[in-house]
């Protein structure tokens, strides 16, 4: 997949797609991990971690910056993953322990 290669729109959209599929798998694991936080926290209380949101995002951002991808979009797409990775093992924590 070299995007500066093609010359379709289809060979431009089977590359998303493959990525897209991609970016899926790695959200699976990504949650997988928020299912063992879920697990290896001791309440409920220690599941919102502002300081550590905060260190996650300015890390994407950086590593975006890195690879020349603007810091702000990035920002607003971890701000949403993160919220999402957040509700979900409050939701596990509280499915496992209620």
């Amino acid at each position: 997949m070299n995007p500066e290669s093609y010359s379709t729109m289809t060979q431009v959209r089977a590359g998303v797609d493959n990525l897209d599929r991609q970016i899926v798998a790695l959200l699976a694991q990504r949650f997988a991990h928020m299912r063992a936080a879920a697990r290896i926290k001791p309440d409920r209380a220690a599941v919102r971690d502002e300081a550590r949101k905060a260190e996650v995002i300015a890390n994407a951002c950086a590593e975006a910056e890195q690879l020349g991808v603007p810091c702000d979009l990035i920002t607003d797409v971890w701000e949403q993953l993160v919220e999402a990775s957040i509700a979900y093992e409050m939701a596990e924590f509280d499915r496992t322990r209620g």
